[in-house]
């Protein structure tokens, strides 16, 4: 299994003033840990309009992070591709994989959180329209293809940057519900879950995995996947208990709404001790994690994204969580 880092910067304003740092230079804080620690790929989220995520340029952060590192892969999960003129947001990306010498990976997805979706005067109807458009030329963009220009029939354009990585840096694509993943499947890209959000527990997940797996051109059962799980490595667990449900009431308060039908099914999964029975969350010492992380392995899952930054945790205790982490899992070389 592939350990990394995921980060939604999501920005807990009640707990701005002390000991926080700009929300940005924090997050540039952890990716200099990540790298540091051994872990596979530090990832991003884009969010617009609201607090539960602050990131809505993901490439400018990225670029960033490229230049304060030198190892760890860069990744965005998700690029939003109807938020974006797809062309456009292929430049930017290019520029990103140049800039961190070969070192990105792009997810991409349709966006689900209605109030980033009103923002930009897209109803829920058109983000796969809109998503189904975009995927190809985006595609095309990057691998250098021609793309034609509308106000004059039959000319081309082509990006004046091309990424390192050839015919482009790795794409995933994000599922949030089981019926999108014959939609993945059928693209054979790898994908990218958010269980807390999407299943009732690992047996779900499992099945959700299998499912995937065999609707992958020719039955690629080795297709990767990607799940995202809230992570504490510590013995003072109270903190990080108390950080993630206020993580968890922001996402209820941001009207997300595959996680608001998993709640109005089972309540308890508003809950930290809830998605903590299910074994969706990460939380204790580090020998106490190693069974939890092998069963989650053992549901199929090929790279796990741990989320060690959320509810407002203060940075130095973020750091010591995956200092933490990859000494357990014995990640530093």
């Amino acid at each position: 299994m592939r350990f990394s880092v995921f980060s939604v910067l999501d920005d807990d304003t009640e707990l701005r003033t002390g000991h926080r740092a700009d929300r940005y230079e924090e997050a540039l804080g952890q990716v200099r840990e990540a790298d540091r620690d051994g872990f596979e790929t530090f990832w991003v989220a884009e969010h617009h309009f609201h607090h539960g995520g602050v990131l809505p340029a993901p490439p400018v952060w990225l670029a960033a992070a490229a230049r304060e590192t030198r190892r760890v892969r860069l990744g965005v999960m998700v690029a939003v591709l109807p938020f974006h003129q797809p062309r456009e947001l292929a430049e930017q990306y290019a520029l990103v994989d140049r800039l961190s010498g070969g070192r990105l990976e792009i997810g991409v997805g349709a966006g689900y959180i209605p109030q980033e979706l009103e923002g930009f005067g897209l109803t829920p109807g058109q983000r796969r329209d809109r998503f189904d458009a975009a995927l190809p030329e985006f595609v095309a963009a990057l691998r250098g293809e021609p793309l034609a220009v509308s106000v004059h029939p039959g000319a081309t354009v082509t990006l004046n940057v091309r990424p390192v990585q050839q015919p482009h840096p790795p794409l995933w694509m994000a599922a949030q519900r089981r019926e999108a993943l014959p939609f993945v499947s059928k693209r054979g890209l790898p994908v990218a879950l958010i269980p807390y959000a999407s299943v009732a527990g690992l047996d779900e997940l499992a099945r959700n995995i299998r499912e995937y797996r065999a609707q992958l051109p020719n039955g690629g059962a080795a297709g990767r996947v990607a799940a995202a799980f809230h992570v504490f490595v510590g013995s003072r667990t109270a903190g990080a208990r108390a950080a993630l449900q206020r993580y968890l009431d922001s996402r209820i308060a941001t009207g997300s709404s595959n996680y608001e039908a998993r709640i109005s099914e089972a309540p308890d999964m508003a809950t930290v001790d809830g998605l903590d029975r299910r074994g969706l969350v990460l939380i204790g010492e580090g020998s106490q994690l190693v069974p939890k992380v092998a069963a989650i392995e053992k549901a199929g899952v090929t790279d796990l994204l741990g989320i060690f930054d959320f509810g407002g945790l203060p940075p130095s205790v973020v750091a010591g969580s995956m200092r933490r982490f990859s000494e357990a899992f014995g990640l530093r070389k």
